[in-house]
């Protein structure tokens, strides 16, 4: 049985797709999806994690319902992340 969600996906452009989801009461991950492992290298010292998928779904697997318009270039984001209404750019008063 599939697990449906609906996701915005940006593999060649934006779009909406359906997207499975882990099962739930899956007994192998729980309704994670998956298990972390950590690896070591030669030596036994720590070098990362992987993220392995469980069998129960597969994250690749979604159906594009509806592509998604750009935005008009006046509605677009700016890179400035400062508040423009601060002293300076800057607000010193909670919550920061």
């Amino acid at each position: 049985m599939l697990r449906l969600r609906i996701k915005v996906v940006c593999a060649t452009h934006r779009a909406l797709a359906l997207t499975d989801t882990p099962r739930p009461h899956c007994p192998h991950c729980e309704g994670e999806g998956g298990h972390h492992h950590d690896y070591g290298d030669h030596n036994g010292e720590y070098a990362g994690t992987e993220w392995i998928p469980c069998d129960c779904w597969d994250p690749n697997r979604c159906t594009v319902l509806l592509p998604l318009p750009r935005r008009p270039r006046w509605l677009r984001r700016r890179h400035n992340a400062r508040d423009p209404w601060a002293p300076g750019g800057y607000s010193d008063e909670p919550p920061f």
